[in-house]
């Protein structure tokens, strides 16, 4: 058996080879440039209507074309097109050069009968045959010669000879050969130029750079992405930043303060090149801006000082003069999302209330571009500060929200609005319309609940039970059916109710299925909260961010008195939105009750991240029960066995209580009945001094 190796000089397995390294290569990054994304999908949301347009709307329009340009990954598609033809081209040459490829000969195809066939079968076919393609009895149709005629016979003899000799047929069934095992060659899927004195040099060259450089800065860069950026898209060293910056004492302001840390990135390379733009930031918020504001500005410096300026001038609706300090205002905006999210999570890991809440309300002015302390009524299209003062000063000294201002009838928010210096009515209109579509969710009950029992007990899986609807400013929802204000237990058969998949089913649900909170680790320890098969959520009226977003709820108890948060938050994201019929939602907070009896007093926070002056509030009370405070048999006697089972003539010997056998009671005569109680009864005051802790214990 000799040994060949062969190189490939008419390249037709090169375009195999090819093909296999170029599909190693684009199956993965096509997969992860059109799967489906795992964040809530943005595109086919329903928006709030409104023809308003703040006055920089072609930067904030342009803003948005730019980051749409980023998403779509233009250098990743043109590689996946390039790549793709390619491919497409290598499976062209393998399926060209196959055709050419000479056929392995096979007896069996060349006489039409299958392996297993008998030689007395090989035989009678083989007769079958020579009367039809013997050169003596042949007959030639169309294009056929006597030569071809012959040379099918020869064939034909030569298989059939093959297949009725019993050493040539089993040598073809071993080896696929009639000489038995033959000597093979290995095809080397390169020409052999490749590694000619001439071109071996540049072949190593090109094989060095691919597997030496350029294979290992890819996988590197991938590696070490993932390991640059937090959960919230942060990088590490912003998160560092802010978390050196973070206080136990933020509010809203002093979070605007810290989330200025994070533009090092981006504006400490350019820090030579925007010397006066402080100057210029400055003047054009002064008016507009807490004395506070301006006095932390003066203490800045660099980059941090410009970051700082941008995020007050964004939330203040400043339009600067220059383009390129518009453009930097917004982008500034939309990363500061991301930054408030990280700290948000280091507010978290603290349980601190109230830098909780100051960043929960930081994400509000940032997505609807209004300091802290300002108007929510900012938030209605066509509204101004002005205006916003006009309508103020006619109720209360404090800011309103939409909820009271829509509660007013339609003739005195006419009277407050339209005129001079005020609203159109069309404009009126437009933002009567908006204010009837932000969705507010309204807090029909909320109560503690362990599933399967009446009551909560210590340490037992406690759930927080809300009951919620979405009620728009100025609709007066009809009255809640006190039937879905119930919470039913899952029936035991129920396996997906019982672990937390789908709620059960209640006779009172008409509307569509609500779906349990799904825990996460997104935010620490809170749930994410998605129902599927309803409509897609409504995205922000947020006409001067520069980003389609989603609102969320979050939902977390605390301790008013200590400051701090107790139950983790529970981030509602998803609910079907059927303004129309006002239905009631359930949202399930889970936790651990306390290890103790008594009442425990919580206040719940119900905030939104996305619109001002809809948060909740409220006190609750959970009420821990201990095991023995409720009616029923206390453990002992539920533990009691029957005197004729093992269990009960065991505790007999040892003079515990037994319970009477249904037997006995039954079949027994009146006297044994009587001896029997009266044996129970002696027995049970031998084992009186015996058992006083018990009996003592019982009656506490």
């Amino acid at each position: 058996m000799s040994t060949d190796y062969n190189y490939d000089e008419q390249g037709q397995f090169f375009p195999y080879f090819v093909a296999t390294m170029l599909f190693l290569t684009l199956a993965p990054v096509t997969y992860s440039t059109f799967a489906p994304s795992k964040q809530v999908g943005l595109q086919n949301n329903p928006r709030i209507e409104s023809s308003f347009k703040p006055a920089d709307y072609d930067h904030i329009e342009q803003h948005k074309r730019k980051k749409r340009k980023e998403s779509r990954r233009i250098k990743r598609m043109i590689f996946l097109t390039l790549g793709w033809s390619l491919f497409s081209y290598m499976i062209y040459l393998i399926v060209t050069s196959s055709a050419l490829t000479p056929q392995i000969w096979d007896p069996y195809s060349i006489l039409g009968i299958s392996m297993s066939a008998s030689e007395k079968a090989i035989k009678s076919h083989y007769r079958r045959l020579s009367i039809k393609f013997h050169p003596d009895k042949v007959k030639l149709q169309g294009n056929d010669t006597m030569e071809a005629a012959n040379e099918r016979w020869v064939e034909i003899t030569k298989a059939y000879k093959a297949l009725t000799d019993e050493e040539i047929r089993k040598n073809y069934q071993e080896y696929g050969h009639p000489d038995g095992k033959q000597s093979y060659s290995i095809g080397i899927a390169l020409p052999q130029w490749t590694i000619a004195d001439g071109s071996k040099y540049y072949v190593l060259a090109f094989y060095g750079v691919m597997f030496g450089m350029v294979l290992p800065y890819y996988v590197g860069k991938w590696w070490y992405g993932t390991k640059k950026y937090t959960k919230d898209g942060v990088l590490m060293e912003t998160a560092g930043r802010l978390f050196k910056a973070f206080e136990e004492d933020c509010d809203e302001k002093k979070s605007i303060e810290v989330l200025s840390a994070g533009g090092l990135e981006k504006f400490q390379k350019d820090e030579k090149n925007f010397e006066g733009q402080e100057h210029i930031i400055e003047s054009a918020i002064k008016d507009k801006v807490p004395i506070g504001v301006m006095k932390t500005l003066e203490k800045m410096d660099g980059w941090k000082r410009k970051t700082y300026g941008l995020l007050w001038a964004y939330m203040t609706r400043t339009k600067f003069q220059d383009a390129k300090l518009d453009a930097e205002k917004l982008d500034v905006a939309q990363e500061a999302v991301s930054w408030n999210n990280s700290l948000l999570s280091i507010a978290l890991a603290y349980s601190i209330t109230k830098p909780i809440l100051s960043s929960m309300r930081v994400n509000q002015n940032l997505v609807q571009a209004i300091q802290p302390g300002g108007s929510p009524l900012l938030q209605l299209p066509h509204f101004t500060e002005e205006l916003c003062e006009k309508i103020e000063e006619f109720g209360a000294k404090d800011h309103w929200t939409i909820q009271r201002f829509m509660s007013l009838p339609d003739e005195k928010r006419r009277q407050l609005c339209i005129g001079k210096d005020g609203l159109t009515e069309e404009q009126y209109k437009e933002a009567i319309s908006v204010a009837q579509k932000i969705p507010i969710l309204h807090v029909e009950k909320a109560f503690f609940k362990v599933q399967g029992d009446k009551v909560v007990t210590p340490n037992a899986i406690c759930h927080l039970v809300l009951k919620v609807r979405v009620v728009p400013a100025g609709v007066k929802p009809p009255p809640v059916d006190p039937k879905d204000l119930e919470d039913e237990d899952p029936a035991e058969d129920d396996i997906d109710a019982l672990i937390g998949r789908t709620p059960p089913k209640s006779k009172a649900q008409t509307g569509a299925s609500e779906k349990s909170p799904i825990p996460t680790n997104e935010v620490e320890k809170s749930a994410l909260v998605t129902a599927t098969e309803t409509p897609l959520p409504t995205l922000t009226h947020a006409p001067f961010f520069p980003a389609a977003t989603l609102p969320k709820w979050h939902v977390f108890l605390a301790d008013r008195r200590a400051g701090r948060m107790i139950i983790a938050p529970m981030t509602i994201l998803q609910f079907p939105e059927n303004t129309d019929n006002f239905q009631v939602q359930t949202f399930k907070l889970q936790f651990g009750a306390p290890p103790n009896g008594g009442e425990v007093h919580f206040q719940m926070h119900l905030v939104c991240d996305s619109y001002l002056g809809t948060d909740y509030k409220a006190s609750i009370i959970l009420k821990v029960d201990e095991p023995g405070m409720f009616g029923g048999r206390d453990e002992d006697e539920i533990s009691e066995p029957e005197e004729d089972s093992i269990a009960g003539v065991m505790a007999s010997a040892r003079g515990q209580k037994v319970k009477p056998s249904p037997y006995h009671s039954h079949h027994h005569d009146d006297d044994d009945s009587d001896e029997d109680d009266e044996s129970d009864t002696d027995g049970e005051q031998d084992d009186g001094s015996a058992t006083d802790t018990d009996t003592d214990t019982d009656e506490e």
